[in-house]
């Protein structure tokens, strides 16, 4: 599976935009996942599936990526579209729907 590399997602239940500017380097995973018998956890043998590298620029991953010969796949990001808001607009005059509480 080849790695991904992609930019962080803003995290949902958070307005700010820290660690969303980062690309991040993923490598796919190689080995089969187990299952543990004793405990029921998840593991594999492949550490590199664990291992995440971040990078300012998505220009510097795909070096990393080439000058390592890794196979990899770049997911743009789509723009995020913002709608500024002003609170006074709750009671302008010229509102379509009624104000409630």
């Amino acid at each position: 599976m080849p790695a991904r590399i992609y930019r962080q997602p803003k995290a949902a239940g958070q307005s700010g935009l820290a660690g969303t500017r980062e690309w991040v380097f993923e490598y796919g995973q190689t080995a089969p996942r187990h299952q543990d018998s004793l405990m029921g956890w998840t593991g594999s043998r492949d550490t590199q599936s664990q291992l995440k590298l971040y990078f300012s620029s998505c220009e510097d991953a795909v070096a990393y990526a080439e000058r390592e010969q890794i196979a990899f796949e770049v997911e743009k990001t789509v723009a995020r579209i913002r709608t500024p808001k002003v609170y006074a607009d709750n009671f302008a005059f010229d509102r379509l729907q009624n104000w409630t509480h």
